[in-house]
């Protein structure tokens, strides 16, 4: 006996390719296909729209397969209600619950289309109160009643403007994993200063995740003029960014940035100690700021700011600063917390804090990867965000850019001309 589901697809199913890897992912699970009706639209611009009849040899592998097609918008033509189950235990979740997308999704309850709360992959969907959020299996507690199944969920694809295809033009731009010319460099830099300057006069946030080659790499004051001309209002990142961004400031060099001397850091672990330890004697790194300990730099900037700042550590840290949370789980639920507002992320030089981010930033959020290691970009571009960008180059170099293109005096103040073609 065969299960059948009939789905339909709507966007520019050809030219970017989703409909074929539908119809692969639906294979690739072990499920058959039928293309019931398609619809190519009359121009470039049009959408286009196909119903699918996809098949399985049990209800549970349909499921599956409806579940994991979702990711690229692709939904059940019925409206069914949505089915709920009570969990049974403490973080444990029914074991045909529905996993989420970072998608915008909707779940019919109660004859009503009710949009999810906060998207976020990988978690589940709770029912409470008429409403509807996505819950870590780590949040479940026995009772709360979790969607099941696939039924009467439906994901919607980010808005995007097909006529100039921005993100998905320099994205290809951006892929290559040999170097950029100067003058592609300078287009990609330009177009994520416009995007942020554009979301930033519509109210929104710009969130940045950061690692420590930010330090290393001598970019600090970039990011420092970044954050006072108020394009970052929300860093996250771990313990080793924020240590040698004091060391630093503290010692004049951070281990790893011996440049500043040339020559090598003489007892470099040292100096990093002695600076966590200065900072726990403070208290936290907002009162070692406060008292005039810490007088400049990146963290200081922030602070003076009253921007918001999540540092998660691991069990690498050494220390670690006062302000690190240690315990992962509660250094996710800081980091959630944080995003309300969020219209932009700027990912750089960071690759285990900006997957972590990525797995929590619903799809519709625009983001930028940099990193000068091109597998590094292509995993975080591949995080399923349809509006991602990604810069493969030396994260000091595109700060500096970045600066000259968004801080009015960046370049005077830097003793750097514009980047070619800036007006």
């Amino acid at each position: 006996m065969r299960f059948h589901e009939t789905v339909e697809i709507h966007g520019h199913l050809m030219d970017t390719g989703i409909l074929a890897r539908v119809l692969d992912d639906v294979l690739s699970y072990g499920g058959d296909y039928e293309v019931e009706s398609i619809d190519l639209g009359k121009s470039h611009d049009d959408e286009s729209h196909a119903k699918i009849i996809v098949g399985a040899d049990s209800a549970d592998q349909l499921s599956r397969i409806l579940m994991h097609i979702q990711v690229h918008g692709v939904n059940s033509v019925s409206s069914d209600e949505v089915l709920l189950r009570p969990a049974e235990r403490d973080g444990v979740f029914p074991a045909d619950f529905y996993s989420t997308t970072n998608l915008e999704t909707v779940v019919h309850l109660g004859g009503q289309w009710v949009p999810v709360e906060h998207p976020e992959m990988d978690c589940g969907l709770v029912v409470s109160g008429g409403r509807v959020r996505t819950i870590p299996v780590p949040e479940v507690r026995a009772g709360d009643m979790i969607v099941c199944g696939v039924s009467g969920v439906k994901t919607v694809l980010p808005v995007s403007d097909h006529s100039t295809r921005m993100y998905g033009t320099f994205q290809s731009l951006s892929s290559s994993t040999t170097s950029m010319s100067p003058q592609y460099q300078a287009l990609l830099v330009r177009t994520i200063a416009r995007q942020i300057r554009e979301l930033k006069a519509e109210g929104f946030s710009v969130l940045w995740v950061a690692g420590p080659a930010v330090v290393q790499a001598g970019a600090a004051p970039a990011m420092v003029a970044l954050v006072e001309a108020g394009y970052v209002d929300v860093l996250f990142s771990g313990n080793a960014f924020a240590a040698l961004d004091i060391e630093a400031a503290l010692y004049g060099a951070a281990i790893g940035n011996e440049s500043a001397r040339a020559h090598a850091t003489e007892r470099g672990h040292e100096q990093r100690i002695r600076t966590i330890n200065t900072i726990r004697g403070a208290g936290s790194i907002t009162t070692a700021v406060e008292d005039g300990i810490l007088t400049s730099g990146i963290m200081h900037a922030i602070v003076k700011a009253n921007k918001k700042f999540v540092l998660v550590g691991s069990v690498r840290d050494d220390g670690p600063l006062p302000d690190v949370h240690t315990d992962v789980l509660a250094g996710q639920r800081a980091m959630r917390e944080a995003l309300h507002g969020v219209g932009f992320a700027m990912m750089i030089a960071s690759m285990l804090h900006s997957v972590a981010t990525a797995n929590i930033l619903p799809a519709s959020i625009p983001v930028a990867c940099v990193d000068i290691d091109p597998s590094n970009v292509t995993r975080l571009v591949d995080r399923g965000f349809a509006q991602a960008v990604g810069v493969v180059t030396d994260s000091g170099l595109f700060l500096e850019q970045l600066a000259q293109e968004l801080v009015a005096d960046y370049p005077s103040r830097s003793g750097t001309g514009p980047l070619p073609g800036s007006v």
